[in-house]
């Protein structure tokens, strides 16, 4: 045994690990694979693909499909002993934890109606997503593995999840009895602070590409979804498309003036400049 690991490292990787099959037992509750309300029929349809401009079309939510996959291999891989007392993995691992927690509450949340709940619970994981990335973006992976399980698994999530907290909170308020003589111009501002916030991240994570694929899928199904589903709006499907090229644009951007690791780290990891 290392004599740098501590009691923490060698308890932590094996709670992520069973952390995993409790959300992907709850995922495939929440799919109605067991027999149960899917999450889109819950809530009396207020989460479907129809409720709000502002929900994406119903294929958008096949990346749930790749992010669990990612969070399995990420699950396997850090509990290899090499992984229990890396640096990265120590401020990861709970963060981790924490974000399945918080994933499989919001799916029972959701199956059980209580939508109110279910905007409490995404800004918590929302808000854990975007302490994982800070942890991430300040130094880089030792791996071309540990950038694809690690980072490009958060990524994706982070960007997925910044796109449902949207579409979340618009349910939550149409259900609320919220509903705008026009839609079109709220849903317009709306897509226009999903670019702001992809753009904040791009600046801060230097342009880093999960987090910005997975925002640009979410809000291209939600201009699909204005294009062709209801409720129909052919402004909103427009804006959409323009909101996609801003997001691809900025991340370009901000990648290409992306400036040289500042230093290195202990055991060698290159540590990005704050």
């Amino acid at each position: 045994m290392d004599a740098s690991t501590t009691t923490a490292d060698r308890i932590r990787p094996w709670v992520v690990l069973i952390a995993l099959p409790v959300t992907l037992a709850a995922a495939a509750l929440g799919s109605g694979l067991f027999g149960g309300t899917e999450v889109e029929a819950s809530s009396s349809g207020a989460l479907s693909d129809s409720a709000t401009p502002l929900a994406p079309y119903g294929p958008a939510f096949s990346i749930w499909s790749l992010i669990y996959l990612g969070l399995a291999a990420y699950a396997v891989w850090q509990v290899l002993p090499r992984q229990r007392h890396d640096p990265r993995q120590r401020l990861l691992g709970w963060l981790a934890v924490a974000s399945l927690v918080l994933n499989a509450a919001w799916i029972l949340c959701a199956q059980a109606g209580l939508l109110p709940v279910t905007v409490v619970v995404i800004l918590l994981l929302l808000a854990v997503l975007l302490a994982i990335f800070e942890v991430l973006r300040r130094s880089r992976p030792a791996s071309l593995v540990e950038t694809v399980v690690v980072d490009g698994t958060f990524g994706l999530y982070l960007g997925w999840v910044a796109v449902a907290t949207v579409a979340n909170v618009a349910a939550f308020l149409a259900d609320a009895g919220l509903r705008p003589a026009e839609w079109e111009l709220p849903t317009i501002l709306v897509l226009l602070l999903v670019a702001v916030v992809a753009a904040l991240l791009a600046v801060r994570g230097a342009g880093r590409i999960a987090p910005a694929l997975a925002m640009l899928w979410g809000v291209a199904w939600i201009g699909v979804g204005r294009a062709i589903g209801e409720p129909a709006s052919a402004t909103v499907a427009i804006a959409a498309a323009v909101v996609c090229v801003l997001i691809g644009f900025v991340t370009v951007a901000a990648r290409l003036r992306a400036p040289a690791p500042a230093r290195v780290a202990p055991a060698g990891r290159r540590q990005v400049a704050p």
